[in-house]
């Protein structure tokens, strides 16, 4: 991943060559031993069925471990200047691999059969989260609760601290099994969430920077849509670019194997900085590039390219992630935080609970309202929902981005209370999160993966319990309900529709293979640990 890129050496001035080297490969060596321990760390609590210290929060404890470590010790500035945590870095290495991997390993079949209510819950859902959290602090500021900021930079921190990262809680689904549709309603939110928080929080931040709070919403509300829709749109570009590319090629034979290699890797960066460099959101862009690219560009690289790959985009999803664990303890340790504020901090935690359930149980009732009996949202899933909103790196990232982008006291009252919900949720939630779980009963009381009869549509690395909702069924009679109603019947129908397109026209024309050949070909692919989904396309 090059971890000298995050190095300032410039930090370090009035010191000779040698010891800037010194000092370079000393916090290098640091940072490769905290990761083996937390990978063996990691491997030993899943082995032993420890769900109390999730892997994510293992690492985040040895970050936090040897940053306090060296904060107590003589070593405190010397070191500091080789940890710094700099979104940048973030952004544009260790973020892109996680995103893209998330789409890349997605199964369409669970994530398509459940799209109205994932991008319910993601868009609108974050939106309300968003809002209600942001309202909530300024009213907050208003009584006197906690420390005052203006309402654009409350919607700042509503948009920041919307963004959800449950990696702990998708591990211990993959751990303990649990029902298929929520698992796919946890892993899309999670995935949208993070795309539609940025775009969010960037276009706050450009109100913010113009003074152009008073600017017709209408005029905000579009240039949003014109972010999102051009992001998605241009990683959709570039993921059919690829499948074409690969389709007419000729690059699977033996002796081309590295340049076909060498092209797929390249292909997920170009979207993230093509749309990074037209003002878009590159997260948004790779994300949908990774979908696009499983589902047609796959199929048409050899099978030796195909594992190669798929091991490739999970090694390299798994060390940046781990990784960003690990430094995010160690820069909460070692960086200055604005502590007095301790109001803000207390009230921001109760209220994004509260802007959680506004966002879970309001989108529930509204994906219910349209959906036939049997295949409603039970309680105990939205329940499980809310909880696993943690908060983690992409919130953190976000809020040190706010201390540059805020005036001074404002950005690092936010980074402390972003860096006090982050710790509280990755630990303590996180650790209960097994606990909650199972006193939910939405999870460990299906039947085995592969059982007879019970897989989906041929899709058995789900379980499926036997109390949870099952797949869609688009041959149900419309009502007589209202035309909001049946203008979002209209929309779930529009995914068998979409079915149709892609195997009739979109698959043909992308891909070298048909759709039975893939099908009869079918096999598990690795996943990485925010993304779990498995299975070809």
């Amino acid at each position: 991943m090059g971890m000298e890129e995050m190095i300032s050496p410039a930090d370090a001035k009035g010191s000779s060559p040698g010891k800037d080297q010194q000092a370079a490969g000393v916090g290098i060596l640091l940072q490769i031993m905290m990761l083996v321990l937390s990978f063996v760390l990691g491997h030993v609590l899943r082995r032993h069925r420890f769900y109390y210290l999730p892997e994510a929060s293992a690492s985040l404890l040895i970050g936090l471990i040897v940053g306090g470590l060296a904060n107590i010790s003589n070593t405190e500035h010397s070191i500091r200047a080789w940890f710094n945590f700099h979104e940048e870095f973030f952004f544009l290495f260790l973020l892109p691999p996680i995103i893209f991997q998330s789409g890349f390993s997605l199964s369409p079949k669970p994530f398509f059969s459940n799209f109205g209510a994932i991008v319910t819950f993601a868009i609108l859902g974050t939106f309300i989260a968003s809002v209600v959290t942001g309202l909530l602090v300024y009213l907050g500021g208003l009584m006197f609760l906690m420390y005052r900021l203006p309402f654009v930079e409350c919607l700042m921190f509503g948009a920041l601290i919307s963004a959800t990262d449950p990696v702990t809680v998708l591990s211990i689904f993959q751990e303990l099994g649990t029902d298929m549709n929520l698992y796919a309603l946890v892993f899309g939110e999670s995935v949208l969430n993070d795309a539609m928080a940025i775009s969010l929080y960037r276009t706050m931040s450009l109100v913010n920077s113009r003074d152009s709070s008073g600017q017709n919403l209408f005029v905000l509300f579009v240039r949003f849509l014109e972010t999102f829709v051009g992001s998605l749109s241009s990683g959709v570009a570039v993921g059919f670019t690829s499948a074409l590319l690969f389709k007419y090629a000729g690059l699977d034979i033996d002796n081309l194997q590295n340049l076909e290699c060498c092209l797929v890797v390249l292909f997920p960066y170009f979207s993230y900085m093509l749309a990074e460099g037209l003002g878009l959101s590159g997260i948004v862009s790779i994300l949908f590039t990774g979908i696009v690219m499983k589902h047609y560009t796959y199929s048409n690289l050899s099978e030796k390219s195909q594992h190669f790959v798929s091991a490739f985009f999970h090694l390299i999803s798994s060390l940046a992630e781990t990784f960003i664990f690990i430094y995010m303890g160690f820069d909460i340790a070692m960086e200055q935080h604005s502590w007095s504020h301790v109001g803000f901090i207390f009230f921001s935690i109760l209220f994004i609970v509260v802007a959680r359930a506004a966002n879970v149980f309001s989108c529930a009732y509204l994906v219910n309202s349209v959906r036939p009996a049997h295949r409603k949202i039970p309680v105990k899933h939205q329940q499980a929902l809310w909880y696993s909103g943690l908060r983690g790196a992409m919130a953190f990232a976000l809020a040190l981005q706010s201390v540059h982008d805020l005036p001074e006291g404002h950005g690092q009252t936010i980074f402390t209370a972003t860096t006090a919900i982050v710790v509280l949720t990755v630990l303590l939630i996180g650790g209960s999160t097994g606990t909650m779980l199972e006193a939910l009963q939405v999870v460990g009381d299906g039947p085995d993966v592969g059982s007879p009869g019970e897989s989906l549509e041929g899709d058995n690395d789900f379980i499926v319990p036997n109390n949870g909702y099952i797949a869609p069924s688009y041959d149900e009679e419309t009502s007589s309900a209202n035309k909001i109603k049946m203008k979002l019947k209209e929309f779930h129908k529009s995914t068998t529709s979409f079915t149709a397109l892609d195997r009739n026209y979109l698959t043909p024309f992308f891909t070298s293979q048909n759709e039975d050949e893939e099908d009869e070909h079918d096999e598990p692919r690795p996943s990485s640990r925010r993304a779990g989904f498995q299975g070809h396309t």
